[in-house]
């Protein structure tokens, strides 16, 4: 089943991994992630964005200033299940390439879909980082991935 944008206005607490929390209002409206182009971060190895591509910064509504120095989870949304960050983080740490669907929280509110790709940074044998590139997922995998984490977080 789809969502509906319907442009509901909700507020949320997020809790972060590392205990951190934040008050957000959570808006249902998809953003459509746009044709041709590609989404690309770099994070240091604590998932801190060092660099933001202007496709991101447009996609994400924050400006280049806001993300960087700021962790990725800023932007993660909280219909996403914990385990499913879980299984990036477990996956990228072992320096293995990662892929999966992502819906991603804006900073006015409203979501974006991705189909993401996280490699770790390997220099001179030492991690320094992950780079991360989206691309425009299909509507088929939207709906995949929106019944699998609605079971998921009723899970959790």
């Amino acid at each position: 089943m789809s969502e509906q944008d319907t442009g509901e206005v909700r507020t949320v607490e997020i809790a972060y991994f590392d205990g951190t929390k934040r008050t957000t209002d959570i808006v249902d409206r998809e953003v459509p992630y746009p044709d041709g182009k590609l989404i690309v971060s770099r994070t240091d190895p604590q998932g801190i964005i060092t660099h933001a591509n202007q496709a991101f910064i447009d996609m994400s509504g924050y400006s280049e200033d806001e993300l960087i120095g700021t962790n990725h989870y800023i932007l993660r949304h909280p219909d996403m299940p914990a385990v499913a960050f879980k299984g990036l983080w477990d996956t990228i740490e072992q320096g293995t390439k990662w892929h999966g669907y992502v819906k991603n929280l804006r900073k006015d509110g409203a979501y974006y879909w991705v189909k993401a790709t996280v490699i770790p940074n390997i220099r001179n044998g030492q991690l320094v980082g992950y780079t991360s590139v989206r691309r425009k997922p299909s509507r088929s995998k939207i709906v995949e991935s929106e019944a699998l984490y609605k079971t998921l977080l009723a899970e959790e």
